[in-house]
């Protein structure tokens, strides 16, 4: 029974509720919360780790007229379900549900969209200086993870809010720093005491009283503050927040709800920019999830009893883990090869590699610009390294590839998993724009694998090439074919043809050579034969082989999981506009919009990319000519 969460239908409601029925609200979510992500899976750990800082915020600030940005958003399941969502909450993240992540077009609470880390604190100042330039008096407030302060735009964000000085609480969720329960209590007391009225007075008062002795008062005033620094560097750990301009105020015990009330009802009388150093726990009152929290971070679905993953059997390996193994394989014959991530080294596979050659492996943090240069320093002084991104996080780095690796032609490889469309995590986070961001930079070469073990050896050969490459794959299980213990070259620039007949011929790249296979053998059933070419690269394109279909070929398809504005379809046109060659082409791939949420198999039929809705465009396409 859920007595209190069902009655629960805005956050104003929360106001009216004594301390014993926040906490068992907090139970009421969690339980709800759980139950939901077992079905549909998501960001569970992060979720459960906010509840009771929700609760306290929401119970003390005045929303939506108080503005809250949470960053991310890995951890706003408890925001959703109490700002009108419950009844939906059972939708998250599929198709025609509610987002797995803050939407403004979703709920007038959803102040600011989010997806990618270490955004809030630059929107949050935004919105306060919007509200001061019209007068107004709300409080504005951003919610990061301590991961997200790994990003440079956190700290570029608090150094100009230190720098304005405007009215502004930054809450900075950590759930990684470990601190003494000693430390703590004091730390608890000191954030008391700095908020307290009392003590501010005190301290202006003094301020006052130094300043106004003749001729010593500066000096003594000064001595006194660096005496305040050297035991504040002691005692309180936020002064590099303090430095920056901000009153600092914790660490708070992020699951006590009475403590965090009565903080937060000092800090919104407070002036200036104030950082709230709040510790959590994160998969909070659910054991699997506290006890791993980095497999429940972002989990399929599974038992809610027993925490297990469920997972079908017999599957082939995903991608992913085919990368993994491919990159330990080849590190055990070149010395010269390290692994960059950023904050993702189970998301991404290098995890295991991590663990087989430690010294090899570099987490960045949330910091994909940083990433992407020191590789290439690390490529300028003779090693290869690799870096490994979600295609959607490498577009915070495109400046770094653009300069700091193709403009110097450095031998890096960027390896992009979850190209293409990802499924329910949604817009945020498709892969689909890659090859149109990566495809007119001068020096890159770009390849897609039809399938696991080509992504194999496509990793192998881009090891050899002493060039920038980018090699994007999907997300997910492979194929299931044969894979190849052993590393062979890749003709660098050259297309496989798959089947040679008819006077049709697909192009297609990496997910989509299956999707236009099985068109094709759809279409020879109605006796319509066609050729399927697996282009392999998106950049150097196989210009020979192009211009020997566009001479023998009545029309060319491309087929890929891109947006086509830019993309591998676009890459052809232009050739063949340029080589002046007439053949007429059919691009099928990602229409000019973005891309909600759902399964993958879902988002391929929104998007035209099943192989039955190939088939259909190509016969129309005969129909029209």
């Amino acid at each position: 029974m859920r007595q209190i969460l069902e009655h629960i239908e805005e956050p104003r409601q929360l106001k009216k509720l004594s301390l014993g029925q926040l906490e068992q609200l907090a139970v009421e979510l969690r339980a709800l919360i759980i139950e939901t992500v077992a079905k549909t899976g998501g960001h569970l750990a992060p979720s459960l780790g906010t509840i009771e800082l929700t609760l306290a915020l929401y119970s003390v600030f005045n929303i939506p007229e108080d503005k809250i940005v949470w960053d991310v958003g890995h951890q706003a399941y408890a925001h959703k379900i109490l700002t009108g969502r419950r009844e939906r909450f059972g939708t998250l993240r599929q198709k025609g549900g509610i987002t797995g992540f803050p939407k403004r077009s979703e709920s007038d609470y959803d102040v600011f969209g989010v997806g990618h880390a270490s955004t809030s604190i630059s929107a949050a100042l935004g919105m306060a200086i919007a509200r001061d330039l019209q007068g107004g008096h709300n409080h504005i407030l951003a919610v990061l993870g301590d991961g997200a302060l790994t990003g440079g735009e956190a700290f570029e964000a608090l150094n100009h809010a230190g720098d304005l000085g405007k009215n502004f609480i930054v809450v900075l969720n950590d759930n990684e720093m470990s601190i003494d329960h000693n430390v703590g209590a004091m730390s608890e007391y000191l954030a008391r005491m700095r908020v307290a009225p009392q003590y501010n007075r005190a301290k202006k008062d003094i301020e006052g009283l130094l300043k106004s002795i003749p001729k010593i008062g500066d000096t003594v005033l000064k001595t006194a503050g660096y005496i305040k620094e050297g035991v504040r560097s002691v005692l309180v750990p936020g002064g590099l927040f303090e430095e920056m301009g901000f009153t600092y105020v914790g660490p708070l015990d992020g699951h006590n709800i009475e403590l965090l009330q009565e903080m937060f009802r000092q800090v919104r009388r407070m002036e200036g920019p104030i950082l709230v150093h709040v510790r959590t726990k994160k998969g909070k009152g659910y054991l699997p999830a506290e006890l791993e929290p980095d497999k429940f971070h972002g989990v399929g679905k599974f038992d809610a009893v027993t925490g297990k993953l469920k997972k079908k059997d017999g599957m082939p390996p995903s991608y992913t883990s085919v990368f993994s193994s491919a990159l330990i394989d080849l590190a055990a014959k070149n010395r010269d090869i390290t692994a960059v991530t950023a904050a993702m080294p189970s998301g991404t596979g290098l995890k295991a590699f991590k663990e087989v050659y430690p010294e090899r492996f570099f987490d960045v943090g949330i910091a994909e610009e940083h990433a992407v240069t020191l590789a290439a320093g690390m490529a300028a002084a003779g090693k290869r390294p690799v870096v490994a991104l979600y295609s959607t996080f490498a577009q915070r780095a495109y400046d770094q590839i653009l300069h700091d690796v193709c403009l110097q032609d450095l031998p890096v490889v960027l390896c992009l998993d979850r190209a293409g469309l990802v499924g329910e995590d949604g817009p945020t986070h498709h892969g689909v724009f890659d090859l149109s961001y990566l495809r007119h930079i001068p020096n890159m070469t770009i390849m897609a694998p039809k399938d696991e073990n080509e992504l194999r050896q496509m990793l192998g050969a881009a090891l050899q090439w002493k060039r920038p490459v980018a090699l994007r794959y999907p997300r997910g299980a492979g194929l299931g074919v044969t894979m190849e213990a052993d590393f062979h070259d890749i003709p660098y620039g050259k297309a496989e043809v798959l089947s040679r007949q008819g006077k049709i011929a697909f192009l297609a790249v990496g997910s989509m050579v299956d999707n236009a296979s099985k068109a094709a053998i759809e279409l020879a059933g109605e006796g319509i034969a066609s050729s399927v070419v697996n282009m392999r690269f998106v950049k150097p394109l196989d210009e020979a082989l192009l211009r020997e279909l566009a001479a023998n070929m009545d029309f060319l398809v491309s087929v890929e999981e891109n947006v086509l504005a830019g993309g591998f379809g676009s890459a052809v046109a232009e050739f063949l506009a340029d080589s002046a060659l007439s053949v007429p082409l059919l691009r099928i791939g990602i229409g000019d919009a973005f891309v909600e949420q759902g399964s993958r198999t879902e988002l391929w039929e929104c998007c035209g990319l099943l192989p039955e809705q190939i088939a259909t465009r190509v016969r129309l396409f005969l129909k029209d000519r």
